[in-house]
């Protein structure tokens, strides 16, 4: 255990990100109005922040504050936010409610749902590229949001969790490599990202590389255990529909003490990936701690 008072650290955090938000999206009275409105609805409801969260405790293990690392924790999470919006359409999850209100498509439709997904997508690398400096840092930051969200990460896996194509993998490495891209691949790549800005040595860059894809793992996988553990109210959308739908989940591969035990495991390994940076990586590892607990 640390002395680390994570919920703390994680509410700072997200005002911090909030008004950077806030202050960065175009506001909702500029042309495209309802473009713009859908857009801040997207990105400005609740949220854990949870990436650019990473991203700025990574940053913070080498270098002080600076608008740099906001600027791209934000992109982070208007990409975040795009995927949510495309995974609530009904031509994929078809949900109705998200953080506990209505999903975009349900409030603006689904034409201009699919445009805000589109418009945060490349809203992100704009920000990315206005805010970072040197031009060839913003050209770094911008090839690791690529890689993490496109065909090798993020979306890639909701490929795999759609099962669009054939797959002779058993279940267990299945859903290991689809939760390494669809979940993992944007936490790991906002880890990264913090890293490069502070402009981390190989050996720092690397051991914060392993803490991100088991972080990213252990996300999905308690995501997966809350899904049949948890209330709807509780989480602010719906429950049980993974598991309903025939999708391969944790639980249903490894069943839910395992998977309880595997969480708790993956947790150890995130904190042993930190070793090499000694005590000032405390608030990453008290992180992983916190995500074996959580409850929404």
């Amino acid at each position: 255990m640390t002395g680390v008072d994570v919920a703390s650290l994680l509410t700072e955090r997200a005002a911090e990100i909030n008004t950077a938000l806030d202050q960065y999206l175009p506001p909702a009275d500029r042309f495209p109005g309802r473009l713009h409105e859908a857009m801040r609805y997207a990105v400005l409801s609740s949220g854990k922040r949870l990436r650019p969260t990473l991203l700025l405790e990574a940053y913070g293990l080498f270098k002080t504050p600076s608008e740099a690392p906001l600027a791209a924790g934000c992109a982070f999470e208007c990409v975040h936010a795009y995927s949510l919006v495309h995974d609530d359409l009904p031509a994929m999850d078809d949900d109705e409610l998200r953080r506990g209100m209505p999903t975009v498509h349900a409030k603006y439709g689904e034409a201009m749902a699919i445009l805000v997904g589109d418009a945060l997508l490349t809203f992100a690398f704009e920000l990315i590229t206005e805010k970072v400096q040197p031009e060839d840092l913003a050209a770094r930051i911008a090839l690791e949001l690529s890689r993490a969200a496109g065909a090798a990460g993020m979306v890639g896996g909701q490929v795999l969790d759609m099962d669009l194509e054939p797959d002779a993998d058993d279940d267990k490495t299945k859903l290991h490599r689809l939760h390494r891209m669809k979940t993992g691949a944007m936490i790991t790549g906002a880890l990264r990202a913090g890293a490069i800005l502070g402009h981390a040595d190989v050996n720092s860059l690397a051991a914060i590389t392993t803490y991100g894809e088991k972080v990213g793992l252990l996300f999905q996988l308690t995501d997966d255990i809350l899904d049949v553990t948890s209330t709807a109210g509780e989480m602010g959308k719906a429950t049980g529909k993974d598991s309903a739908a025939g999708k391969t989940t944790f639980p249903g591969v490894y069943g839910l003490e395992e998977s309880k035990e595997l969480a708790r495991r993956l947790a150890d390994e995130a904190r042993e990936a930190l070793a090499p940076l000694g005590i000032r990586a405390e608030r990453l590892g008290a992180l992983a701690d916190f995500i074996v607990t959580r409850t929404n």
